[in-house]
């Protein structure tokens, strides 16, 4: 599979810019970290890998200390945390850095 340049990596969103981001793609990933997280650093690769072989799905970083918000509102208490969403609405979420196979089955239908 192939994608363009700008999807080949996960994609920083805000508060500001997450409900658009959100309804520009059927499926959507967004990561929850902060810089000073060793596991979401950790992660990062794996998830540069997804964004990369997978052109169904748009990648996005949210920072925490920035997007208090949006932590907030979807119950983020931990990091790295991962949510998926489908058509705009979340279909689920993992805690901590995860193997790709984990973040795979959280994908699918």
């Amino acid at each position: 599979m192939t994608t363009s340049p700008s999807s080949s990596r996960p994609r920083r969103t805000d508060d500001a810019s997450f409900a658009a981001d959100l309804a520009a793609s059927p499926l959507v990933l967004v990561k929850f970290s902060g810089a000073w997280c060793p596991p979401c650093r950790a992660l990062q690769p794996t998830l540069d890998a997804i964004a990369r072989d997978r052109s169904d799905l748009s990648v996005f970083d949210v920072d925490v200390d920035a997007s208090h918000a949006l932590a907030e509102q979807f119950g983020v208490r931990s990091i790295p945390t991962l949510v998926a969403f489908r058509d705009g609405k979340p279909i689920g979420q993992l805690v901590g850095n995860q193997p790709r196979a984990r973040i795979e089955a959280l994908l699918r239908p």
